[in-house]
């Protein structure tokens, strides 16, 4: 069974950068799809970006298109979120999950096969 642990969250002034990483010791994430998701205070939890397992495809909500990039390294079993140019409305804990056998959109659009959960880390951004 996958227990994924995210890392890298903090504090950062608007405009500011930060990387999230997504791993998990002890089973390879290769054949899972993985993905970013994120719940701020009295909001559900939304899709943020999900990557394949081979890394060719990735879906990204339209509200980070132009300051998030995931990526994953198969080799490090972990999963990458390049976050820049920061907003206070990214501000939210941040959650990676796997789902085996579905497409990027499924999960991240539509929130399909969503098997392993971490325990998040959290974002603030503010000045």
């Amino acid at each position: 069974q996958l227990e994924l642990a995210e890392s890298g969250g903090g504090l950062v002034q608007p405009g500011g950068s930060l990387r999230l990483f997504c791993a998990d010791s002890g089973f390879t994430l290769d054949y899972y799809v993985i993905g970013w998701f994120r719940q701020a205070p009295g909001k559900e939890r939304e899709g943020v970006s999900c990557i394949s397992g081979s890394g060719i495809s990735r879906n990204y909500a339209d509200s980070v298109k132009d300051g998030f990039t995931i990526s994953r390294d198969n080799a490090k079993n972990t999963v990458y979120l390049q976050m820049n140019s920061l907003k206070p409305e990214d501000t939210a804990i941040y959650y990676c999950a796997a789902a085996p056998r579905v497409t990027v959109r499924a999960m991240c659009v539509l929130r399909k096969g969503l098997a392993y959960w971490g325990q998040g880390t959290q974002v603030t951004v503010s000045s």
